[in-house]
C-alpha cells in the first residue's frame, strides 16, 4: 500500500526530472470487472488473480443528487469473494465509481459543500469497506468542469491518507492528427481534465486508449490512399500518439494504458475513390465475431491496426456487390471499383476487434514507452480465452 510520505518524495524528485526521464520500475496489470457481468467476470478473473496487479469492480456511480449508487450491491457474493480473495493474493481492490451525466458532474462539483460532500462520502466508503483505492471514472464532462473537477480531486485526495487515488481520463489525440487535412477550431485544445492537476492528485492515471475509430484523420487519410478500410478500436501508432502526448504532463511512472477486449461491426457504405462512410451497429464480444465468420464461411485477417477484421454482406442485403470470403483489403477495394464504375455507392459489414495478439501488442508498447502498465478493458468472460495466457508472467 502507498504512503504519502513516499509520494511526496517521488513527486518532489520527478519534479525535478524531465517528464520523460526513467521507465517505470514495475510493470502493472490490472482490469474492470463490469457489475452488468458480475457472475462470469468473477468467474473469469478468479482463477488468475495472481496474473494481476489489482481488480476495479466496475460497480459504484453516482446519482444527479451526487449520492454514491451500488450497482453490485458490493456487500453480496461474487463480489465479497473475489474481493477476499484478491486480498489474499496481496492484489489490490480498487473500485470504480462512474458518472457520465456531464451537466450533474458540473451542478454538484461547482458548488463547495456539494464538492466536499461527495469527497467525503466517497473516503468514506473506501475506508468503511477496507478497500485499497478508488477509481474516478468521471466522463462527459463540461470543460467549464475541469477546475472543479481538479478541486474534487485536490479534497478528495487530502482525505484518502494512504488510500489510491486512480483516475480514468480520455485519450487525446494530437490536433494535427485529430484534424488532419483541415483548420483546427478555436476550441479544439479545450479540455475537461486538466493533465498537470490530475499528475498532482492522481496515483495511477487510466488513459482510456480506445474507442479509437475515426478520430486520427491522418492515419484515416493513410488507410483510405490505399484503399484499406481503417475503423480500429485502438491502432497502436495512435495509441503511442496519446501516450506521448499525456506523458508531457503526466509523469510515466503513473501512467497505465487502458486495452480494449472488444470489437465494432460497422455498416460501412464506399462510394467512388476510395471514400468509405462508417456507421457503428453495436460493439460485440471476439465470440460473436469468431462465430459470424464461420456462418459466412470466412477467416478473418489481421488488418494494419494489428486487429482482427473482416467483412460480409448480410444475407438480406440486396447491395449489387457480393462480398463473399475476400478479405477486408481486397473487398474494400473490390468495392470501391464498383461503385467508381457504376457511379454509385455499395453497402457492407465490417468487424474490427482485439484480440489477445493485440493485447500482447500493448503490452509491449507500454513497455517501450516506459509506462507503469495495461488496464483490460474488460474481463467479463467474453474476451479472447488466449488473454490469459497472454497475460502470464507479465506483471512484475
Amino acid at each position: 500500500m502507498k504512503s504519502k510520505y513516499v509520494q511526496l518524495t517521488i513527486a518532489l524528485v520527478f519534479a525535478l526530472a524531465p517528464l520523460s526521464a526513467s521507465a517505470a520500475t514495475t510493470f502493472e496489470v490490472s482490469g474492470w470487472l463490469p457489475y452488468w457481468r458480475a457472475g462470469t467476470s468473477t468467474r473469469d478473473v478468479m482463477p488468475h488473480l495472481n496474473e494481476l496487479t489489482e481488480i476495479n469492480p466496475f460497480v459504484y456511480s453516482v446519482n444527479t443528487s451526487g449520492v454514491i449508487v451500488d450497482q453490485g450491491p458490493m456487500n453480496q457474493d461474487p463480489w465479497l469473494t473475489i474481493v477476499a480473495n484478491a486480498h489474499a493474493q496481496k492484489v489490490r481492490v480498487v473500485p470504480t465509481i462512474m458518472w457520465s451525466n456531464g451537466a450533474a458532474i458540473q451542478a454538484i462539483l461547482s458548488n463547495a459543500k456539494k464538492r466536499q460532500a461527495l469527497e467525503d462520502a466517497v473516503t468514506k466508503l473506501v475506508k468503511t469497506n477496507g478497500y485499497d483505492g478508488i477509481d474516478i471514472d468521471f466522463e462527459n464532462k463540461l470543460a467549464d468542469t475541469k477546475d472543479y473537477f481538479s478541486l474534487f480531486l485536490k479534497g478528495l485526495y487530502s482525505r484518502m491518507g494512504n488510500k489510491w487515488v486512480t483516475c480514468d481520463i480520455e485519450a487525446r489525440t494530437p490536433t494535427d492528427s485529430r484534424y488532419y487535412g483541415t483548420d483546427a477550431p478555436a476550441d479544439a485544445t479545450m479540455y475537461a481534465n486538466d493533465y498537470v492537476q490530475i499528475n498532482k492528485y492522481c496515483d495511477r492515471v487510466h488513459i482510456m486508449a480506445y474507442d479509437q475509430q475515426t478520430v486520427d484523420q491522418s492515419l484515416a487519410a493513410v488507410a483510405a490512399s490505399s484503399s484499406a478500410l481503417y475503423g480500429p478500436v485502438a491502432d497502436p501508432i495512435w495509441v503511442e500518439k496519446v501516450i506521448d502526448l499525456a506523458k508531457k504532463s503526466i509523469n510515466p511512472n503513473k501512467i497505465i494504458i487502458g486495452v480494449p477486449t472488444y470489437g465494432y461491426e460497422y455498416d460501412v457504405t464506399a462510394y467512388a475513390n476510395n471514400q468509405y462512410l462508417y456507421q457503428i451497429l453495436w460493439t460485440f464480444d471476439p465470440r460473436y465475431a469468431i462465430n459470424l465468420a464461420a456462418q459466412y464461411g470466412i477467416t478473418p485477417t489481421r488488418n494494419v491496426s494489428e486487429e482482427m477484421s473482416f467483412t460480409y454482406t448480410p444475407v438480406s442485403s440486396t447491395t449489387p456487390f457480393s462480398m463473399g470470403p475476400a478479405s477486408a483489403l481486397a473487398a474494400a477495394a473490390a468495392a470501391s471499383q464498383t461503385a467508381t464504375a457504376s457511379n454509385t455507392h455499395v453497402s457492407f459489414h465490417m468487424l474490427d476487434w482485439s484480440d489477445s495478439i493485440s493485447l500482447q501488442n500493448k503490452i509491449a508498447l507500454a513497455k517501450a514507452l516506459g509506462v507503469r502498465g495495461v488496464a483490460v478493458f474488460e474481463f467479463d468472460g467474453g474476451e479472447d480465452p488466449a488473454t490469459w495466457n497472454v497475460l502470464q508472467g507479465v506483471k512484475k
